[in-house]
């Protein structure tokens, strides 16, 4: 029985070595003898960090309301931006929506709440409707995405905010769930005018 097991796993492990060397036999291009093939060239794009983009005019997006019409970034200028990058599967995302409509129905004079959905735009609409958010909601997958890693998200994680003066300068980033707190001292730090 043991010679068994072990013709039967000596014919393994061959045949597993001859097909891995066809397989590599197969995907070899013709190169010079002696050299070894070389790993594929990725140009990096340079990576805003968070604390970089503090202090900088705000990256620019273009994405659908939920009316489907496209907003720019440049829709909120003058007025101060809090941008909140949510998703329906991210509990702390659900449980700021609620605070975050009060907040920019309290501060409505000078503060735009706006959330950007990193999600599909359909469940997060009605999702949205189901918990009563009022706040201006984007979409655009993957150019949601994209907006979150400009302004600083890079690991994708959320919820992920990005307060914005009126003047357009990114005055403060906060990855994880706000509290009242915070968003009541950081606004109070912009000047009245709000730039």
């Amino acid at each position: 029985m043991n010679r068994q097991l072990v013709s039967i796993a000596a014919v393994a492990i061959v045949a597993a070595g001859a097909g891995y060397m066809a397989a590599r036999l197969l995907t070899l291009k013709d190169e010079p003898v002696g050299q070894a093939a070389q790993p594929p060239v990725v140009e990096a794009k340079p990576v805003v960090d968070t604390l970089q983009l503090v202090g900088k005019r705000r990256p620019g997006f273009s994405l659908t309301d939920a009316d489907g019409r496209k907003v720019s970034a440049e829709a909120y200028d003058g007025r101060v931006l809090l941008i909140n990058f949510w998703a329906t599967w991210c509990a702390p995302c659900v449980e700021e929506m609620p605070m975050l409509a009060q907040f920019q129905r309290e501060h409505a004079a000078r503060l735009t709440v706006a959330g950007i959905a990193i999600d599909e735009p359909g469940r997060a609409r009605e999702f949205a409707r189901e918990l009563g958010v009022d706040y201006p909601l984007l979409f655009g997958l993957p150019e949601a995405m994209l907006v979150g890693r400009r302004y600083g998200n890079h690991s994708g994680m959320l919820p992920y905010s990005v307060l914005v003066d009126a003047s357009g300068v990114v005055r403060w980033t906060r990855l994880g769930a706000l509290d009242r707190e915070q968003l009541e001292s950081q606004l109070a730090a912009l000047p009245e005018g709000g730039g």
